[in-house]
């Protein structure tokens, strides 16, 4: 097994060896011919002497690479096929306090807080690619209850953002945001760093003081998205409901997040290419034996090609016969 395993390090290794006494024996042939071929110094061109390292060094990429090939597992485009430790994730941490079912929403202010939340998302789908990540849906009032966890079934996730009275399922009155905040540190905390967006949809009614829990190294980006009036608002269980933004801009601060304030404008492209930067990045880190070795077949087959035509055209600057 461990023999299989490190064959295209051996193989090459043979190859490397094999090469160099080939060079070997080529150099002491083509010394005998050298006033022929480079004129009467006998010397070619400065670069030329790296001709025999390159062709060394090129067969043994092209070795290793197939070799390596042959054993890596095939992939497929496939985004359904996505290796775990590459995973994206979106957490959409959702309002369902009774306040998110007021009227006074969207550019006409003819909609539910809930349902503007809704249109925002649904045209943020639009534009990322979303059949890449998984998406999981966490609704918090007073408490916080998983709803969808790790689905990619989008219309299991805009069932949610309907107006289900999703509200019942709490016996609180005030609505406490950063214990949403906490469910979805936990939800994401075993996940690989920088791989999950976080999503809050909320009018800011009512947000506590203190007690922010802090959000783990998975989730890179925040985005608070605040629905309703923010100026006049409407009144609910004896109080004037509005938006409140400087609370949920503050609160988008103290996670290093952004705030969009959503009740007449859709998100910009910039706000969105921001948020999706630094999850859809490629690291070097990423990079496996199957890049690698597509890598040495890329540089060793070019050197082997381009060679002898450099070669040809350049390895020598003496050229024989009268001039004109």
């Amino acid at each position: 097994m461990v023999a299989t395993e490190f064959l295209p390090e051996f193989a090459t290794a043979g190859v490397l060896i094999l090469a160099t006494g080939a060079e070997a024996l080529h150099l002491m042939r083509t010394r005998r011919l050298a006033p022929l071929a480079f004129g009467p110094k006998s010397r070619p061109a400065f670069w030329a002497h790296a001709a025999a390292p390159l062709r060394i060094v090129s067969l043994g990429l092209l070795c290793w690479g197939l070799l390596t090939l042959a054993q890596v597992e095939p992939r497929t485009h496939n985004s359904l096929q996505i290796e775990s430790s590459k995973q994206r994730h979106v957490i959409l941490l959702l309002d369902v306090s009774p306040s998110m079912r007021l009227v006074d929403a969207g550019p006409e202010s003819n909609l539910s807080r809930t349902q503007r939340g809704a249109a925002v998302l649904e045209s943020l789908f639009d534009r990322v690619p979303i059949r890449q990540y998984k998406l999981s849906v966490i609704a918090f009032y007073d408490e916080a209850i998983p709803v969808v966890v790790d689905t990619k079934d989008l219309e299991v996730v805009k069932n949610t953002l309907s107006d289900l009275p999703m509200h019942y399922a709490f016996s609180g009155k005030d609505t406490n945001l950063f214990k949403g905040l906490q469910k979805a540190a936990e939800l994401a905390k075993p996940w690989q760093p920088d791989s999950t967006i976080l999503l809050v949809i909320s009018d800011g009614d009512t947000v506590p003081a203190t007690g922010m829990p802090r959000l783990p190294k998975s989730i890179s980006n925040v985005l608070l998205i605040g629905v309703g009036d923010p100026v006049t608002g409407k009144f609910i269980a004896g109080k004037n409901s509005r938006q409140d933004v400087s609370t949920l801009r503050q609160v988008a601060a103290r996670l290093g997040g952004e705030f969009h304030n959503g009740n007449i404008q859709h998100i910009s492209t910039a706000v969105i290419s921001k948020l999706t930067q630094k999850v859809g990045q490629r690291r070097w880190q990423d990079l496996g034996r199957r890049e690698f070795a597509l890598l040495a077949i890329t540089v060793g087959a070019s050197i082997l090609c381009m060679l002898p035509l450099l070669l040809h055209y350049f390895g020598t600057f003496w050229r024989p016969g009268v001039r004109s």
